[in-house]
């Protein structure tokens, strides 16, 4: 059945609920949909207020082509593919939510496209674009910030949800709505989320009626919602009725920085609170494998052994058995020396790749195949290492311009330490080891 988060999503700016400071009467984005002319822009705000739905409005309103991305799950490929459908269509509408997540190179595949208005953007994100968004981009976009739902707002979802249910011949009764503002803390959909769970709840017959998988009961009593009941069944439920919603990020947020944290107690929490709410367990594994180069590194390779055999071993068990598994490679990694040195590393080399472009390679680390190639100076002057005393002679690897250029600064620790003492040996003063 479609969430009744979805059915009630409104269709029209006279339906919208809330930020009436930028789509009420005469307000500055109001009067910028009834034009017809809108810029690029951001929407800013608290999870569940409306930043998905005001973007569909506004594409539904101005009869615009309405392109979708998610930054959790799209890259530059998929980017490219809408700017290149857009191409072909007058006034399209690119909503990309979360566009905090974008890297930098992602969030730069865009820029062209807004600049020449193949692409009219609308970014949602959680987070503070003057961080999270490119200088470049934000130039480009307007910044509307989108405020939490206050209480008003909060009881006419309500309502709308009571006058659903009505419509559909179920009488449901908001008797209190203490717990469910509590609960919901000013987001929408954690408000219907959590009517609509307690409702199936308390009567269970109702889903399958509505899916139409049983006939329509004679109406009996009203379903009544107080605090108490609202607080039961959510704290029964508390990870499948905000599965895939803004907890399940937070909840893996949690996961990892406890692990960053170097605190296993904090970990295994998070890790069984994911396990209690169906979370994917190769989803699991595959964090801990990132997190265990991104992390720790070459503090400790072995954690990224046993992070890959984790994520071998939940492939073949799967739940329930592979709880285990994950278990035991939450707390090793917690427990594990800590280094990000190598994530960091190519963070630098990358940002150099950005800043000086496609540099060439110096002749003398070149193959050369070829007679041609080997008149032109490839590969002349090239040291082999392994003709040298302890397998090791210093040459230049970098391309011109960035000689003596530090990307890898090993941190403190003691496998490390033993790595930086080597590199000092070997290179003295070049890298400033």
């Amino acid at each position: 059945m479609t969430p009744l988060a979805e059915i009630l999503r409104p269709k029209s700016l006279d339906e919208y609920i809330g930020q009436q400071h930028l789509i009420g009467p005469g307000a500055v984005l109001r009067t910028l949909i009834e034009s017809g002319q809108i810029p690029s822009m951001i929407f800013w705000g608290p999870p569940g207020i409306g930043k998905t739905t005001l973007a569909m409005i506004i594409s539904r309103t101005l009869q615009r082509p309405f392109h979708t991305l998610s930054a959790i799950s799209s890259g530059v490929k998929e980017v490219r593919e809408v700017i290149n459908a857009a191409q072909e269509e007058e006034g399209a509408i690119l909503f990309i939510d979360e566009i905090h997540r974008f890297n930098k190179a992602q969030q730069d595949s865009l820029l062209g496209a807004v600049e020449r208005g193949t692409i009219t953007l609308i970014g949602a994100t959680t987070e503070n674009p003057s961080f999270e968004v490119i200088s470049a981009l934000l130039s480009r976009c307007q910044v509307y910030v989108l405020k939490e739902f206050g209480e008003a707002d909060m009881r006419q979802l309500i309502d709308s949800a009571v006058r659903w249910y009505a419509g559909q011949g179920v009488t449901v009764e908001v008797k209190e709505a203490d717990a469910l503002m509590r609960i919901s803390g000013g987001d929408a959909r954690k408000l219907l989320n959590a009517i609509e769970l307690v409702v199936n709840r308390k009567a269970p017959h109702i889903q399958s009626m509505l899916n139409g998988q049983s006939k329509q009961e004679p109406q009996g009593s009203a379903i009544v919602l107080d605090n108490e009941s609202v607080t039961t069944v959510i704290q029964q439920n508390l990870a499948y009725y905000d599965k895939g919603g803004e907890m399940h990020y937070d909840i893996i947020s949690a996961f990892i920085k406890s692990m960053r944290g170097s605190d296993p107690n904090g970990a295994v929490y998070w890790l069984a609170r994911m396990i209690a709410g169906g979370e994917d367990p190769l989803f699991i594994a595959r964090r801990m494998l990132i997190f265990a180069s991104e992390d720790i590194g070459n503090a400790n390779p072995n954690a990224l052994l046993l992070a890959n055999a984790t994520f071998e071993a939940v492939s073949k068990i799967g739940y329930p058995e592979c709880r285990i598994n994950l278990s035991q490679c939450a707390c090793y990694l917690a427990c594990s020396v800590k280094s990000n040195a190598t994530y960091m590393a190519l963070a630098n080399a990358e940002q150099a790749v950005r800043r000086w472009g496609d540099l060439p390679v110096p002749l003398h680390i070149r193959n050369a195949p070829t007679k041609l190639m080997k008149e032109m100076g490839y590969h002349d002057g090239y040291k082999y290492a392994h003709d040298y005393e302890g397998n090791f002679t210093q040459q230049e690897y970098l391309p011109a311009g960035l000689e003596g250029s530090r990307f890898y600064d090993p941190c403190n620790t003691p496998r490390e330490n033993e790595t930086r003492r080597s590199l000092h040996e070997h290179w003295g003063e070049k890298y400033g080891y």
